[in-house]
């Protein structure tokens, strides 16, 4: 199966599409350097505990770590995009999810979680706004 970025699903009768979220560029890289900053002190941290004389190391090897996986899939997650209809939200690689199925939408970091009544949670990464996202998706909930 190939992945698709973007909601792929037809449009029921009558479903009109409100919102789209796409991921923000600027969002994405600041959250990657925030990550290296974490990566790069459990790091240096693992290789004092251990005793390790070159403590640096581990700053290296995080921040190489992090970027080599953040420019490996930027051109991917800066392809995705998620619809609010009037109907439903529909995400990537099919996800599709009722307006009357959703119990719960949170700010978590750069994203927003949705969660259904079924116990399925959704990210909607790296948005710019997030609650605005939140306040988009309350507002179709309760129209």
């Amino acid at each position: 199966m190939t992945p698709s970025f973007t909601p792929t699903v037809p449009l029921n009768e009558g479903e009109t599409v409100q919102v789209s979220f796409s991921s923000d560029r600027m969002t994405y890289w600041r959250e990657m350097a925030w990550v290296s900053v974490v990566a790069m002190v459990v790091g240096m941290a693992v290789l004092w505990f251990m005793g390790n004389p070159h403590v640096w190391t581990g700053a290296v090897g995080g921040l190489a770590a992090i970027a080599v996986r953040a420019f490996y899939l930027a051109s991917d997650e800066l392809k995705v995009r998620w619809d609010l209809t009037n109907q439903r939200l529909l995400g990537p690689n099919m996800r599709i999810t009722s307006l009357n199925e959703i119990t719960a939408v949170r700010p978590f970091l750069s994203a927003v979680q949705v969660v259904t009544s079924t116990g399925d949670k959704h990210l909607i990464k790296y948005q710019a706004d997030r609650e605005s996202v939140v306040r988009a998706i309350e507002r179709a909930i309760a129209a």
